[in-house]
């Protein structure tokens, strides 16, 4: 486990953790109407902040995104008192598209550690909405490992015209403030939002923690649908399988409830309510804060969580705005309204694109703990496998593999040659081709396949082309967003169909890095090993530029 240190949150209801949580107590929500906002024609609700609190946080030298990334983390780590310069502190930045319109999300990162004075390489999660979640569950797992005694975790987005019109193209909108699990329910809400966390590790049984109080985050799971990259499993087993792993730490009468993704559409929120069933939690109190804040993708993971954990602390279980009557399957106990509760535990849970789903345990006593699923031992691993892709070249375990064609017809040839049997490879942008088309190689040399195998990708550049491409339907003179094109801007979709095409369910993850670094790669690899349900890992560093500008180098890596 890992200890709480401090937090910070800055959303359009406030600038500071207490501010948010009082205006959520008293029922105080940040959503509102917009009509005709940056030309998109049909009208959304979100939690955006005005013209004047953008104002109020801009810091030269930096774009807006960067601003508030930077005051939330800033914020923190003064009250941490942390020496953010030594090399024992990762910071770690959780966004899906953080500055679409100037830079990649590596960059944006950079500049942020800088400013906050972290010498260490910051590691970008664009894990599509699970983010923040899969953050925390980073953050737990390498300094559980010995890796680094701090992380600085922090969660953020923006809304624009780029991802409005996205959730607009994928009819996922509502035009009324969300409404959670309610039966009337008809689409999500956006939001705006920076949190960050300040965690400690904790080194062994009995240890003190200096300055981090009693709160602890125990345990924390990623599992895949293995499903569809837009639709979650109509079961929720993904989402069930999180439930289970992190329930693993504790039994049923620690949790005061569970706090949900909860997005208000009709199919999330009813996939959540079967999870929870299914998880044998249905008595457990279940709320959503989006009818607060919107979803504010990548930071939604860590505001909800900051929020929940301080609704802990005040003894409350906090209502789910927007729901009047329980409209899903599942018979989960939704709250209508604030609650008291004398227990010291919660689950956040969440679910995204590419079929990824996580949960995290938090706030329950350390010496309640089992420590089940923890691997806190030295990991031995060997390469098994190897496959190697550029626009000229196709290496399979060091041989050359003859090839006529290059650049993006060179996938298209592989494809053909080698697979030839699953048409949606077509409908894929580069990225997921170029992904896919290297773990087929990989994988068709190795006899021992498993379920258990988690997919873990890296890269510099996001999803660069597919952004561009996006970019380019929804031109104020040719305004028509392709939802087929839009769902392929997060770099995640690439684990998830690799994930659905050979039916793993383990872990599927996304990072970001601003130049290629495989030893810190190897440290996050070798810590998702903590997991006990992964036994190998698809991974390596997979970037598409452009189609004379590409590589892949794809491993697997079996734990001894």
């Amino acid at each position: 486990m890992i200890s709480w240190i401090t937090d910070n949150v800055i959303t359009p209801l406030g600038t500071t953790t207490q501010q948010n949580y009082q205006a959520v107590k008293a029922g105080c929500s940040a959503l509102c109407r917009y009509n005709g906002k940056w030309g998109i024609p049909e009208p959304f609700s979100a939690a955006l902040f005005t013209d004047e609190q953008n104002a109020g946080m801009v810091v030269e030298g930096l774009t807006r995104f960067e601003s508030l990334a930077y005051n939330s983390a800033e914020r923190a780590v003064m009250e941490a008192g942390v020496e953010v310069t030594s090399d024992r502190v990762v910071f770690i930045l959780s966004t899906t598209k953080a500055n679409i319109d100037t830079r990649s999300p590596s960059i944006a990162a950079q500049r942020i550690a800088a400013r906050l004075g972290v010498t260490t390489q910051p590691i970008v999660v664009s894990n599509a909405c699970i983010s923040g979640v899969s953050a925390i569950v980073l953050a737990l797992r390498l300094l559980n490992s010995g890796v680094y005694d701090y992380a600085i975790v922090c969660g953020a987005d923006i809304q624009n015209k780029f991802t409005v019109s996205g959730f607009h193209s994928l009819k996922a909108l509502s035009a009324e403030p969300c409404r959670p699990f309610d039966i009337e329910r008809t689409g999500l809400s956006l939001g705006e939002a920076a949190a960050t966390v300040v965690f400690k590790t904790v080194k062994g049984p009995g240890s003190s923690v200096e300055g981090g109080g009693q709160y602890y985050v125990t345990a924390g799971a990623i599992r895949n649908d293995a499903f569809h990259i837009t639709s979650p499993s109509k079961d929720g087993e993904g989402s069930r399988q999180v439930l289970a792993s992190v329930m693993e730490e504790c039994d049923t009468s620690q949790i005061a409830f569970i706090n949900a993704h909860g997005t208000a559409t009709m199919f999330n929120d009813q996939m959540e309510s079967k999870a929870i069933e299914r998880a044998g939690l249905n008595n457990v109190p279940v709320n959503g804060l989006k009818g607060f804040f919107g979803h504010t993708l990548g930071a939604a993971g860590i505001l909800e969580t900051v929020i929940s954990l301080h609704a802990i602390k005040d003894n409350t279980i906090l209502a789910t705005k927007g729901f009047e009557e329980r409209g899903v399957s599942g018979k989960i106990v939704v709250t209508h309204e604030n609650m008291p509760t004398e227990k010291q535990g919660f689950i956040k849970m969440i679910s995204g694109f590419g079929g990824c789903n996580g949960a995290v345990l938090v706030g329950v006593e350390r010496e309640k703990a089992t420590g089940k699923g923890v691997v806190r031992n030295e990991v031995l691993m060997r390469k098994t496998h190897m496959v190697y892709i550029n626009p000229t070249q196709v290496i399979v375990d060091g041989k050359a593999l003859p090839h006529k064609e290059q650049g993006r017809a060179l996938l298209v040839e592989l494809y053909r040659n080698h697979v030839g049997n699953y048409p949606k490879f077509y409908k894929m942008d580069a990225l997921s081709r170029l992904g896919f088309v290297a773990s087929e190689l990989l994988l068709s040399h190795d006899v021992a396949g498993t379920e258990d195998t988690a997919v873990i990708l890296f890269n510099h550049s996001s999803s660069v082309q597919a952004d561009n491409a996006y970019l380019e339907t929804i031109k104020d003179d040719a305004y028509f967003p392709s939802p087929s094109i839009f769902i392929y801007t997060l770099p995640n979709i690439v684990t998830g169909e690799i994930a659905i095409r050979h039916n793993y369910h383990s872990e599927t993850s996304f990072y970001i890095l601003d130049s290629r670094n495989d030893a810190i790669a190897e440290k996050i690899v070798s810590a998702s090993f903590a997991d006990c349900a992964t036994k190998r890992v698809l991974c390596g560093w997979l970037d598409y530029l452009d189609d004379n500008n590409y590589e892949a180098e794809l491993q697997l890596i079996q734990r001894y």
